[in-house]
């Protein structure tokens, strides 16, 4: 229950951070900024509890990894879309109707940047926060922040830089992500997380 909660409130306030951030008055940079600040630094406060997942794609990556149950990936992607919906209901609470016209990216290109940020934000993660040779770092959160910060940077005007089906999820009910390119994000950052994870096993991973 309490790895439950924690990723319930870190995905949460990632979340609704991210919608509030894309449609504040200061947007781009200072969006991605704000994403990847509240992503590091709620990866550093649910990470000692949790693992600091915050994302159902890194969750798969950790299991492909071998690291946690099909028990525990149930249970934080219940948790993780659960807060991405509740942070969308916050955000239309908070902002109304006052919403820019919905992403609906190109499909091809979309597929391809979600997939090659997703695969370089769950191979770091799975690199910091699992591997035997970097145990006990401080600098996971930071690393973490650092990849998302430069997929926004790299591919935000292509596919918004979600990179996480919560996120996904979230905006489409913010109204920020078309409802007929949902399944763009869930293919393209599963599918990332899952060749994360197995090119991590062949390259890394001592058993």
């Amino acid at each position: 229950m309490r790895s439950f909660v924690a990723e319930f409130i870190g995905t949460f306030f990632f979340v609704l951070t991210a919608g509030l951030a894309v449609t504040g008055t200061s947007v781009g940079a200072i969006s991605g900024l704000a994403m990847a600040g509240m992503l590091g630094a709620m990866t550093y406060a649910v990470g000692p509890i949790s693992g600091g997942h915050l994302n159902p794609a890194v969750t798969l990556g950790i299991l492909v990894r071998g690291r946690i149950s099909w028990l525990v990936l149930l249970s934080y992607w219940v948790a993780q879309l659960m807060a991405g919906t509740l942070a969308a209901l916050t955000f239309i609470f908070l902002k109304g109707s006052a919403v820019p016209q919905p992403l609906e990216p190109m499909v091809g290109q979309a597929l391809l940047a979600e997939f090659l940020f997703t695969f370089a934000l769950c191979f770091v993660i799975l690199t910091v926060a699992t591997s035997p040779a970097t145990a006990g770092n401080s600098f996971y959160g930071l690393a973490v922040a650092l990849t998302m910060l430069a997929g926004a940077f790299a591919v935000g005007s292509i596919s918004g830089a979600l990179f996480n089906p919560a996120l996904a999820l979230g905006f489409t009910f913010m109204g920020l992500l078309a409802g007929n390119s949902l399944w763009i994000y869930f293919v393209a950052e599963l599918a990332g997380a899952i060749s994360a994870a197995l090119i991590f096993r062949s390259l890394l991973t001592r058993k």
